[in-house]
Protein backbone atom coordinates (compact mmCIF):
# COMPACT_ATOMS: atom_id res chain seq x y z
CA UNK A 1 0.00 0.00 0.00
CA UNK A 2 2.56 2.68 -1.42
CA UNK A 3 2.03 6.40 -0.12
CA UNK A 4 0.71 5.12 3.05
CA UNK A 5 2.15 7.15 6.44
CA UNK A 6 2.13 4.51 9.48
CA UNK A 7 2.56 6.22 13.25
CA UNK A 8 4.34 3.44 15.46
CA UNK A 9 4.14 4.87 18.75
CA UNK A 10 6.99 2.98 20.88
CA UNK A 11 8.49 2.46 17.28
CA UNK A 12 12.02 1.77 19.35
CA UNK A 13 10.75 -1.23 21.62
CA UNK A 14 10.89 -4.48 20.65
CA UNK A 15 7.32 -5.01 18.78
CA UNK A 16 7.12 -1.89 17.47
CA UNK A 17 10.66 -2.53 15.77
CA UNK A 18 9.12 -5.65 13.93
CA UNK A 19 5.88 -3.49 12.44
CA UNK A 20 8.31 -0.74 11.22
CA UNK A 21 10.16 -3.65 9.23
CA UNK A 22 6.85 -4.91 8.05
CA UNK A 23 5.42 -1.73 7.16
CA UNK A 24 8.68 -0.56 5.14
CA UNK A 25 8.41 -3.88 3.50
CA UNK A 26 4.94 -3.26 2.39
CA UNK A 27 5.89 0.47 1.43
CA UNK A 28 4.65 2.60 4.16
CA UNK A 29 6.63 5.90 5.53
CA UNK A 30 7.27 5.19 9.19
CA UNK A 31 6.89 7.41 11.79
CA UNK A 32 8.44 6.33 15.46
CA UNK A 33 7.20 8.09 18.20
CA UNK A 34 9.47 6.91 21.50
CA UNK A 35 11.49 8.60 23.88
CA UNK A 36 14.29 6.11 23.09
CA UNK A 37 15.98 7.13 19.82
CA UNK A 38 15.38 3.62 17.23
CA UNK A 39 18.27 0.87 16.66
CA UNK A 40 20.77 0.42 13.99
CA UNK A 41 17.89 -1.91 12.74
CA UNK A 42 15.51 0.36 11.57
CA UNK A 43 16.87 4.23 11.87
CA UNK A 44 17.69 3.99 8.19
CA UNK A 45 13.56 3.38 7.96
CA UNK A 46 12.19 5.73 9.71
CA UNK A 47 11.93 9.34 10.60
CA UNK A 48 11.52 9.72 14.64
CA UNK A 49 9.99 11.82 16.73
CA UNK A 50 11.36 11.89 20.36
CA UNK A 51 7.67 12.95 21.83
CA UNK A 52 6.95 12.06 25.57
CA UNK A 53 2.97 10.14 24.86
CA UNK A 54 1.47 11.96 27.81
CA UNK A 55 2.14 15.46 26.11
CA UNK A 56 -1.02 15.90 24.16
CA UNK A 57 0.09 18.43 22.05
CA UNK A 58 3.04 17.13 20.55
CA UNK A 59 1.29 13.62 20.13
CA UNK A 60 -1.20 15.32 18.18
CA UNK A 61 1.27 17.17 15.80
CA UNK A 62 2.78 14.35 15.32
CA UNK A 63 -0.44 12.76 13.89
CA UNK A 64 -0.88 15.26 11.53
CA UNK A 65 -0.83 13.61 7.77
CA UNK A 66 -0.91 9.87 9.13
CA UNK A 67 -2.93 7.56 7.81
CA UNK A 68 -2.41 4.48 10.30
CA UNK A 69 -1.34 5.22 13.93
CA UNK A 70 -0.41 1.37 15.28
CA UNK A 71 -0.24 2.46 19.11
CA UNK A 72 2.28 0.33 21.41
CA UNK A 73 3.25 2.90 24.08
CA UNK A 74 2.40 1.01 26.98
CA UNK A 75 4.41 0.61 30.70
CA UNK A 76 4.70 -3.30 31.15
CA UNK A 77 4.35 -5.95 34.28
CA UNK A 78 8.13 -4.98 35.01
CA UNK A 79 7.24 -1.42 35.88
CA UNK A 80 7.27 -0.63 39.32
CA UNK A 81 6.56 2.93 39.18
CA UNK A 82 3.32 3.15 39.90
CA UNK A 83 2.11 7.44 38.76
CA UNK A 84 4.28 6.57 35.62
CA UNK A 85 2.86 3.29 34.75
CA UNK A 86 -0.67 5.14 35.31
CA UNK A 87 -0.05 8.08 33.30
CA UNK A 88 1.55 6.50 30.24
CA UNK A 89 -0.71 3.52 30.33
CA UNK A 90 -4.07 5.66 30.01
CA UNK A 91 -3.42 9.61 29.13
CA UNK A 92 -1.28 8.69 26.78
CA UNK A 93 -3.81 6.70 25.00
CA UNK A 94 -6.42 9.26 25.44
CA UNK A 95 -3.89 11.03 23.95
CA UNK A 96 -3.00 9.04 21.33
CA UNK A 97 -6.67 8.52 20.31
CA UNK A 98 -8.12 11.90 20.62
CA UNK A 99 -4.98 12.74 18.11
CA UNK A 100 -6.28 10.74 15.47
CA UNK A 101 -9.38 11.93 15.54
CA UNK A 102 -8.38 15.61 15.66
CA UNK A 103 -6.38 14.52 12.31
CA UNK A 104 -8.80 12.23 10.22
CA UNK A 105 -6.37 9.38 10.61
CA UNK A 106 -7.50 6.48 8.36
CA UNK A 107 -7.40 4.18 11.11
CA UNK A 108 -5.47 3.59 15.01
CA UNK A 109 -4.48 -0.39 15.99
CA UNK A 110 -4.48 -0.41 20.08
CA UNK A 111 -2.56 -2.97 20.85
CA UNK A 112 -3.90 -4.55 24.28
CA UNK A 113 -2.89 -7.66 25.93
CA UNK A 114 -4.29 -11.10 27.19
CA UNK A 115 -3.83 -10.14 30.58
CA UNK A 116 -7.01 -7.71 30.59
CA UNK A 117 -8.36 -11.40 31.08
CA UNK A 118 -6.69 -12.59 34.19
CA UNK A 119 -6.87 -16.18 35.07
CA UNK A 120 -10.03 -16.66 32.74
CA UNK A 121 -12.28 -19.46 34.09
CA UNK A 122 -12.35 -21.88 31.03
CA UNK A 123 -9.90 -21.88 27.80
CA UNK A 124 -10.21 -21.61 24.78
CA UNK A 125 -10.77 -17.61 25.40
CA UNK A 126 -12.49 -15.96 22.23
CA UNK A 127 -13.64 -12.64 21.95
CA UNK A 128 -16.91 -12.97 23.37
CA UNK A 129 -15.52 -13.54 26.92
CA UNK A 130 -15.94 -11.14 29.91
CA UNK A 131 -12.29 -9.71 30.25
CA UNK A 132 -11.92 -9.53 34.27
CA UNK A 133 -8.13 -8.51 34.87
CA UNK A 134 -6.35 -9.19 37.91
CA UNK A 135 -3.73 -7.11 38.41
CA UNK A 136 -2.53 -3.53 37.34
CA UNK A 137 -0.92 -3.67 34.26
CA UNK A 138 -4.36 -5.89 32.60
CA UNK A 139 -6.64 -3.56 34.18
CA UNK A 140 -4.59 -0.50 32.54
CA UNK A 141 -5.37 -1.97 29.11
CA UNK A 142 -8.93 -2.71 29.75
CA UNK A 143 -8.85 0.65 30.70
CA UNK A 144 -7.71 1.47 27.25
CA UNK A 145 -9.77 -0.79 25.39
CA UNK A 146 -12.91 0.72 27.41
CA UNK A 147 -11.57 4.29 25.71
CA UNK A 148 -10.88 2.52 21.97
CA UNK A 149 -14.87 1.45 22.13
CA UNK A 150 -16.06 5.22 23.42
CA UNK A 151 -14.63 6.33 20.03
CA UNK A 152 -15.53 3.13 17.70
CA UNK A 153 -18.93 4.24 18.93
CA UNK A 154 -18.77 7.79 17.65
CA UNK A 155 -17.81 6.59 13.90
CA UNK A 156 -13.27 6.03 14.35
CA UNK A 157 -12.28 3.43 12.62
CA UNK A 158 -9.90 0.98 15.77
CA UNK A 159 -8.75 -2.16 16.04
CA UNK A 160 -8.14 -3.69 19.26
CA UNK A 161 -5.57 -6.11 19.05
CA UNK A 162 -4.67 -8.38 21.48
CA UNK A 163 -1.73 -10.77 21.94
CA UNK A 164 -0.44 -13.99 23.49
CA UNK A 165 2.76 -13.68 25.45
CA UNK A 166 5.36 -11.72 22.77
CA UNK A 167 8.48 -14.17 21.49
CA UNK A 168 10.57 -13.74 18.90
CA UNK A 169 14.41 -13.09 17.86
CA UNK A 170 15.71 -10.41 20.08
CA UNK A 171 13.20 -10.88 22.75
CA UNK A 172 14.51 -10.27 25.82
CA UNK A 173 13.24 -9.00 29.36
CA UNK A 174 12.14 -11.81 31.86
CA UNK A 175 12.86 -14.32 28.93
CA UNK A 176 16.94 -13.68 29.22
CA UNK A 177 16.79 -15.16 32.35
CA UNK A 178 15.24 -18.19 31.12
CA UNK A 179 17.24 -18.49 28.27
CA UNK A 180 20.63 -17.72 30.77
CA UNK A 181 19.26 -20.35 33.40
CA UNK A 182 19.16 -22.91 29.93
CA UNK A 183 22.50 -21.74 28.77
CA UNK A 184 24.02 -22.03 31.91
CA UNK A 185 22.60 -25.66 32.90
CA UNK A 186 20.29 -24.25 35.86
CA UNK A 187 17.40 -26.24 36.37
CA UNK A 188 14.18 -24.83 35.20
CA UNK A 189 11.18 -24.43 37.59
CA UNK A 190 7.40 -25.08 36.53
CA UNK A 191 4.72 -24.60 38.76
CA UNK A 192 2.63 -28.18 39.83
CA UNK A 193 4.30 -29.81 36.99
CA UNK A 194 3.57 -27.70 34.64
CA UNK A 195 0.64 -29.08 32.83
CA UNK A 196 -0.74 -25.61 32.05
CA UNK A 197 -1.51 -25.27 28.52
CA UNK A 198 0.43 -22.15 27.92
CA UNK A 199 -0.03 -20.26 23.91
CA UNK A 200 2.84 -17.83 23.16
CA UNK A 201 2.61 -15.49 19.47
CA UNK A 202 5.47 -14.73 17.44
CA UNK A 203 6.14 -11.17 17.16
CA UNK A 204 5.98 -10.97 13.29
CA UNK A 205 2.75 -12.86 13.34
CA UNK A 206 1.45 -10.30 15.79
CA UNK A 207 2.48 -8.10 13.37
CA UNK A 208 1.16 -8.86 10.13
CA UNK A 209 -2.03 -9.56 12.24
CA UNK A 210 -2.26 -5.72 12.85
CA UNK A 211 -1.42 -4.69 9.39
CA UNK A 212 -4.08 -6.11 8.20
CA UNK A 213 -6.60 -5.47 10.76
CA UNK A 214 -5.38 -2.05 9.80
CA UNK A 215 -5.28 -2.86 5.98
CA UNK A 216 -8.91 -4.40 6.03
CA UNK A 217 -10.21 -1.49 8.28
CA UNK A 218 -11.84 -4.22 10.76
CA UNK A 219 -12.78 -2.69 13.91
CA UNK A 220 -13.36 -4.24 16.98
CA UNK A 221 -11.95 -7.09 18.97
CA UNK A 222 -9.19 -9.80 17.50
CA UNK A 223 -7.32 -12.34 20.13
CA UNK A 224 -3.56 -13.67 18.69
CA UNK A 225 -1.82 -16.36 19.58
CA UNK A 226 -0.22 -19.36 17.57
CA UNK A 227 -2.10 -22.31 16.55
CA UNK A 228 0.56 -24.78 17.61
CA UNK A 229 0.78 -24.82 21.40
CA UNK A 230 1.08 -27.23 24.71
CA UNK A 231 2.13 -27.41 28.03
CA UNK A 232 4.62 -24.87 29.66
CA UNK A 233 6.61 -28.41 30.26
CA UNK A 234 6.45 -29.31 26.89
CA UNK A 235 7.45 -26.06 25.20
CA UNK A 236 10.41 -25.96 27.99
CA UNK A 237 11.45 -29.87 27.75
CA UNK A 238 11.33 -28.96 23.82
CA UNK A 239 13.48 -25.96 24.29
CA UNK A 240 15.93 -27.65 26.84
CA UNK A 241 16.33 -30.36 24.03
CA UNK A 242 17.42 -28.48 21.47
CA UNK A 243 19.85 -26.25 23.63
CA UNK A 244 21.90 -29.24 24.97
CA UNK A 245 22.61 -28.29 28.09
CA UNK A 246 22.43 -30.09 32.07
CA UNK A 247 19.43 -28.39 33.03
CA UNK A 248 16.30 -30.09 33.74
CA UNK A 249 12.37 -29.09 34.57
CA UNK A 250 12.16 -28.82 38.75
CA UNK A 251 8.47 -29.17 39.07
CA UNK A 252 7.58 -26.81 42.45
CA UNK A 253 4.18 -26.16 44.36
CA UNK A 254 2.52 -23.12 43.63
CA UNK A 255 0.94 -22.50 46.87
CA UNK A 256 4.37 -22.16 48.41
CA UNK A 257 6.15 -20.19 45.46
CA UNK A 258 3.40 -17.30 44.40
CA UNK A 259 2.99 -15.75 48.06
CA UNK A 260 7.04 -16.26 48.17
CA UNK A 261 6.75 -14.48 44.23
CA UNK A 262 4.65 -11.47 44.95
CA UNK A 263 5.84 -10.46 48.21
CA UNK A 264 9.56 -10.20 46.65
CA UNK A 265 8.13 -8.34 43.71
CA UNK A 266 6.56 -6.04 46.47
CA UNK A 267 9.80 -4.96 47.98
CA UNK A 268 11.99 -4.79 45.17
CA UNK A 269 13.60 -7.58 45.51
CA UNK A 270 12.63 -9.83 42.35
CA UNK A 271 12.03 -8.24 38.52
CA UNK A 272 8.78 -10.48 38.07
CA UNK A 273 5.89 -8.66 38.44
CA UNK A 274 2.34 -10.07 40.02
CA UNK A 275 1.49 -10.55 35.88
CA UNK A 276 4.06 -13.44 36.13
CA UNK A 277 3.40 -14.65 39.80
CA UNK A 278 -0.57 -14.68 38.73
CA UNK A 279 -0.19 -16.60 35.35
CA UNK A 280 3.31 -18.75 34.74
CA UNK A 281 1.55 -21.59 36.36
CA UNK A 282 -2.28 -20.90 34.69
CA UNK A 283 -3.28 -22.30 31.58
CA UNK A 284 -4.30 -19.85 29.24
CA UNK A 285 -4.97 -19.81 25.25
CA UNK A 286 -6.77 -18.03 22.81
CA UNK A 287 -9.23 -18.91 20.17
CA UNK A 288 -8.09 -17.47 16.98
CA UNK A 289 -11.17 -18.34 14.54
CA UNK A 290 -12.44 -14.89 14.04
CA UNK A 291 -8.72 -13.19 13.12
CA UNK A 292 -8.36 -15.67 10.77
CA UNK A 293 -11.62 -15.87 9.37
CA UNK A 294 -12.05 -11.54 8.92
CA UNK A 295 -8.47 -10.88 8.44
CA UNK A 296 -7.15 -13.72 6.68
CA UNK A 297 -4.49 -14.52 9.17
CA UNK A 298 -2.40 -17.68 9.91
CA UNK A 299 0.26 -17.42 12.06
CA UNK A 300 3.57 -18.81 10.79
CA UNK A 301 5.05 -20.71 14.16
CA UNK A 302 4.30 -22.66 16.81
CA UNK A 303 5.34 -22.60 20.37
CA UNK A 304 8.33 -25.05 20.37
CA UNK A 305 9.82 -22.82 17.21
CA UNK A 306 9.77 -19.75 18.60
CA UNK A 307 10.79 -20.23 21.85
CA UNK A 308 13.59 -21.88 20.28
CA UNK A 309 14.32 -19.39 17.54
CA UNK A 310 14.43 -16.74 20.73
CA UNK A 311 16.69 -18.65 22.80
CA UNK A 312 19.20 -19.06 19.69
CA UNK A 313 19.64 -15.63 18.78
CA UNK A 314 20.36 -14.76 22.80
CA UNK A 315 22.92 -17.52 22.58
CA UNK A 316 23.97 -16.19 19.06
CA UNK A 317 24.40 -12.04 20.92
CA UNK A 318 24.77 -13.40 24.62
CA UNK A 319 28.10 -11.49 25.00
CA UNK A 320 27.12 -8.06 23.73
CA UNK A 321 23.65 -8.14 25.74
CA UNK A 322 25.41 -8.77 28.64
CA UNK A 323 27.91 -6.16 28.54
CA UNK A 324 24.91 -3.81 26.93
CA UNK A 325 24.50 -0.67 29.33
CA UNK A 326 22.27 0.81 27.05
CA UNK A 327 18.75 2.32 28.04
CA UNK A 328 16.41 -0.33 25.84
CA UNK A 329 13.11 -1.11 26.24
CA UNK A 330 12.36 -3.76 28.66
CA UNK A 331 11.52 -6.50 26.42
CA UNK A 332 15.19 -5.88 24.58
CA UNK A 333 16.90 -5.48 27.53
CA UNK A 334 18.89 -7.95 30.10
CA UNK A 335 17.51 -7.52 33.21
CA UNK A 336 19.06 -8.03 36.90
CA UNK A 337 17.60 -11.17 38.35
CA UNK A 338 17.71 -9.82 41.93
CA UNK A 339 16.38 -12.92 44.30
CA UNK A 340 16.01 -14.57 41.14
CA UNK A 341 19.76 -15.74 41.22
CA UNK A 342 19.91 -17.21 44.28
CA UNK A 343 17.01 -19.56 43.80
CA UNK A 344 18.45 -20.60 40.51
CA UNK A 345 21.26 -22.16 42.56
CA UNK A 346 18.63 -24.20 45.02
CA UNK A 347 16.24 -25.57 42.30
Amino acid sequence: MPNKRALITGGSGYFGETLVRQLTNRGYHCLVLDLNEPGPEISSLVDFLQVDIRNKLQVRAACKGINYIFHNVAQVPLAKDKELFDSVNNLGTQNIIEAGVANNCEHLIYTSSSAVFGVPESNPVNETTEPIPQEAYGKAKLDGERNCNKYINQGMNISIIRPRTILGHGRLGIFQILFEWIYTGKNIPVFDGGENIYQFIHTDDLASASILAAEKNENGLYNIGSKDFGSMKDTLEALIKHAGTQSTIRSVPSSLIIPIMKICSYFGLSPLGPYHALMYGKSMYFDISKASKNLNWTPSYSNKEMIIESYDWYVENRELILESNKNLSPHKSAIKQGILSLVGRFL
